[in-house]
């Protein structure tokens, strides 16, 4: 049996470090959220900002320290085994800053007027560090799916992955995990991936039933080829273009992705279960998917899903209550799927067989199936042959004979 380590992607496409933190500097970046007005993030202030929602920020470890997260980490955790064990120290050998940068899209505080303000400016955050694509330690596909079993013990109400398996599959661990998720109403937002970083389609968990996932737009609103991907499994999407974030150590930067749109519609998420507390994850799920402004083709299009993201329409809109995840039923895929694998052969671990030569024969010592009344092929080789050419030899014989005798009686008869 072959095992093979899966790899997991931060769904970033290109990051500019904007060299210290000046005031003036701070007050130009929150200029630069652009989404916070246009995508009525502002209005949705209006009625909530986010208050006792608890968003879980599975990454590479969030710096509480940063300013303009200052009081928004409540818990952490970490499953790299190289990190702080409240998930507050950013690990892995590639962009250790990334959860920083994830965390204040979805709930940072700002400074005032200034920095980064998230969606949801009033909901708590759960630090949660992995070791993307480190050699020791735990694999990632088990770094995740313990994270999000620890995300829903620990009180989360929303879980952020702003990852890509780069596949469409998912290791079997993975359905335990997000399906004790799903059970306890807990809603997963996950991102769609970037062209631009070689995610060509949509990967998991994005493409698990369920999970609201993001796909990403440009400043005005049109497809980002770099900076997104497509698939059916598209909920809605956010600016993935252009945008900012907190970096580790009090920095900032300018960067694209889905990973940046992913804690956008987090955040959003959050303003909506705290607008609407009584709703069940499914119910937000469509509060967040029926209040979308349509983009693309009607229905759910593989490049915006329903449409760009709302917030003031989401947590204000009368929408019609549901009672089955619009996203789809995990465990319903897991019972015919996973069903299915196991009664399929695993045809990577079956040795192939030669084809079978004319000769030799099977053994004569091997049993008939319906006992004594058929004889084997070997036992049709050991008797039936022989049997045969002695028959061939004793007609011929019996024949000559007769022929002699005949010829003798024709003789006597000229006689």
């Amino acid at each position: 049996m072959r095992v093979t380590r899966s790899v997991i992607v931060l769904v970033l496409v290109a990051a500019s470090v904007l060299v210290g933190a000046a005031p003036a500097q701070a007050d130009s970046i929150r200029d630069r959220e652009y989404w916070l007005d246009d995508y009525g993030i502002r209005e949705a202030w209006n009625v909530t900002e986010g208050a006792g929602v608890t968003i879980a920020v599975i990454d590479t470890g969030v710096d509480g320290s940063h300013p303009d997260l200052a009081g928004a980490v409540v818990g952490g955790a970490d499953f790299s085994t190289l990190g702080s064990s409240n998930g507050q120290t950013p690990v892995g050998s590639g962009d250790s800053s990334h959860g920083t940068m994830v965390a204040s899209l979805a709930a940072g505080r700002g400074r005032g007027s200034a920095g980064v303000i998230g969606a949801a400016p009033a909901a708590s955050l759960l630090a949660i560090s992995l070791g993307f694509g480190e050699t020791d330690g735990p694999s990632s596909d088990d770094q995740i799916a313990d994270a999000v079993r620890w995300a829903v013990d620990n009180g989360a109400d929303v879980i952020n992955m702003s990852l890509t398996r780069n596949t469409l599959e998912w290791p079997s661990s993975w359905d335990e995990a997000f399906l004790y998720a799903m059970q306890k109403d807990v809603v997963v937002v996950a991102a769609a991936g970037n062209r631009g970083s070689g995610t060509s389609q949509v990967g998991a968990p994005a493409t698990m039933p369920g999970v609201l996932t993001v796909g990403g737009v440009s400043r005005t609103g049109g497809a980002s080829w770099d900076a997104s991907s497509q698939g059916i499994s598209i909920a809605v999407s956010a600016p993935s273009e252009q945008l900012v974030g907190a970096t580790p150590g009090g920095g900032y930067v300018l960067w694209d992705g889905t990973s940046g749109a992913t804690p956008i519609v987090s955040g959003i998420v959050a303003l909506v279960r705290a607008a609407h507390p009584e709703l069940t994850a499914a119910n937000v799920i469509q509060r967040i998917i029926s209040t979308a402004t349509p983009v693309g083709a009607e229905g759910a299009d593989p490049i915006y899903g329903y449409g760009l993201v709302d917030a003031a329409a989401a947590v204000s809109a009368d929408v019609p209550a549901i009672t089955a995840n619009p996203m789809g039923d995990l465990a319903e895929w897991i019972r015919i799927n996973r069903r299915a694998t196991a009664e399929t052969p695993d045809l990577q671990t079956l040795e192939p067989e030669p084809v079978p030569s004319a000769s030799p024969l099977p053994e004569s010592s091997e049993s008939s199936p319906l006992g004594t009344l058929f004889p084997t092929i070997g036992q049709m080789r050991d008797v039936g042959i022989p049997l045969l050419l002695f028959t061939v030899f004793g007609v011929s014989f019996v024949l000559v004979i007769m022929a002699g005798i005949r010829q003798f009686r024709a003789a006597r008869r000229r006689e």
